[in-house]
């Protein structure tokens, strides 16, 4: 069998590379969309694009093997005009069949089939289906999709699964018991959702700062009273104290730093206000991550998407949360989520993530290298117009929490001069890999407001996102190179 292609070297990037896995693996979870106009076809679900897909991010586009066990268990569980997804644990299935019902005013079943649950909904309600794979994290992963193709067993993971909760712990500074594993990153995050719920139930759950897309949504769209404060500025911190006036928060949920425009928010002012009027604050240190930040001081719970920098190659899901043992919330929450929290993990993406993540810390810390030297050379190139980058901007509120001697993350993003002109044809001529997710040992550049917030550019815009923002995952590839190749692209882009 062929080695995959060496992406740091010969990245995919051309037109021809439509549609590819990133890496070519059969779990890969990114996908070569190699054009702007691919972007925007990918978006509006053109054919042209949308038959070249051999992979995508398995939240937003149905991994293969999961494709293909879905039309067996249709064959077998749905009935003419319906279809199906399939999911691990029971009460998943049932909080999507419930979710799914509620948002489409269909009748959605739950039928157990090969050990699994299928959501059974009628074609109609495909599209909230949709919706909550997306938003949610929690159907089944495309490893035990592939495992139950072919007949095998799941792997023993109970080893792996202690060797990876012990090394957040001894990272962060906790007990393996403060740690838990979750599918992904977003799993995490809504098992949080339901958890605050519970905790304070009818009260308002605080989104604080513009975040990755699908942590809004599910705070929006999944029943409950909320309150999005996007500019993470001192006006919103002031709009947050007025709030708690009336009645506190069930939690504050935020990003630090925030995805994609990298601003890091005033914990210590968001601390003080949540102390005062006792609610939890959830933090996701994804971009960052531990190695280069601490803020268990400040958050009740730390939660991290492990697909990211953590496992480094782009084929596995998985995620953590980390409750901080200081917190008051901490015996409650704990109590909680052993109700909440539900078996979705395959362990075979359990053993493939430790190995994975051994050599974390030196991944990240290259990375982070990197991504300083390539901001500070984009900051200053009379094509740019603005870079975000913690180094750059609040940078007194994310050295607070910087780690001694160590980065600003591997990630970064950037809007050009005449950016409406000059977008397109720099992120057409790069030679990056190009697609969705990031912390890949191989560096990603996506169009990242078209690919999260294609039908409601106005609205991000209005948040302070452009439209035209490019963002940059640095991998491991040699500074100097990727100056070199962003230094051609943007030649082209102003010529």
């Amino acid at each position: 069998m062929n080695s995959p292609r060496d992406l740091l070297r010969f990245p995919l990037c051309r037109p021809e590379d439509l549609g590819a896995p990133m890496p070519d693996l059969p779990h890969a979870n990114s996908v070569c969309l190699p054009t702007w106009q691919d972007v925007i076809d990918y978006e509006e679900k053109r054919p042209r694009v949308i038959d070249k897909l051999k992979a995508g991010y398995p939240r937003f586009v149905i991994p293969p093997a999961c494709r293909t066990l879905f039309l067996e268990a249709k064959r077998e569980v749905c009935a003419e005009g319906e279809d199906c997804h399939l999911y691990r644990a029971e009460q998943a299935a049932l909080r999507c069949a419930h979710q799914v019902g509620r948002w489409s005013g269909s009748a959605v079943k739950v039928k157990p089939w090969r050990g699994v649950f299928a959501v059974v909904f009628p074609l109609e309600a495909t599209t909230w289906a949709l919706k909550y794979w997306r938003h949610t994290g929690e159907g089944l992963s495309s490893r035990q999709a592939q495992a139950l193709l072919e007949g095998e067993s799941e792997p023993p993971s109970d080893a792996a699964e202690r060797i990876i909760r012990e090394r957040i712990a001894r990272a962060l500074g906790v007990r393996e018991s403060d740690v838990r594993l979750f599918s992904c990153g977003m799993s995490a995050i809504y098992t949080l959702f339901r958890v605050v719920q519970r905790m304070a139930p009818g009260r308002c759950i605080v989104q604080f700062g513009f975040p990755y897309v699908d942590t809004l949504k599910i705070i929006q769209d999944f029943g409950s009273p909320h309150l999005f404060l996007p500019r993470a500025d001192a006006t919103d911190v002031a709009q947050l104290a007025e709030e708690c006036q009336g009645e506190a928060p069930a939690a504050l949920f935020c990003e630090f730093p925030s995805n994609p425009v990298l601003i890091s928010t005033d914990l210590e002012a968001l601390r003080r206000i949540a102390d005062r009027h006792r609610f939890p604050i959830i933090i996701d240190d994804t971009i960052a991550m531990w190695t280069n930040v601490d803020l268990l001081r400040t958050a009740d719970v730390l939660v991290t998407s492990l697909t990211k920098w953590f496992t480094g190659r782009g084929d596995v899901m998985l995620g953590s949360l980390v409750i901080n043992p200081a917190s008051a919330f901490a015996p409650l929450l704990r109590e909680l989520l052993e109700e909440e929290a539900d078996d979705v993990i395959w362990g075979g993406s359990v053993v493939v993530a430790e190995d994975l993540s051994r050599d974390a810390d030196q991944r990240i810390r290259k990375s982070s290298e990197s991504a300083l030297r390539l901001a500070d050379w984009l900051r200053n190139h009379p094509a740019v117009e603005t870079v975000y980058y913690p180094a750059f901007q609040d940078r007194d509120r994310f050295d607070r929490f910087r780690r001694p001697n160590e980065g600003f993350g591997g990630l970064f993003s950037f809007v050009l001069r005449d950016p409406a002109r000059t977008s397109a044809r720099f992120y057409n001529a790069v030679e990056l890999c190009k697609g969705p997710n990031l912390g890949t040992t191989f560096t990603l550049c996506c169009p990242f407001t078209l690919l999260a917030h294609y039908d409601e550019l106005d609205w991000a815009e209005a948040c302070g996102v452009s439209r035209w923002l490019l963002r940059i995952s640095v991998g491991q590839e040699e500074p100097a190179d990727l100056i070199d190749r962003l230094d051609r692209a943007l030649a082209v882009a102003t010529g």
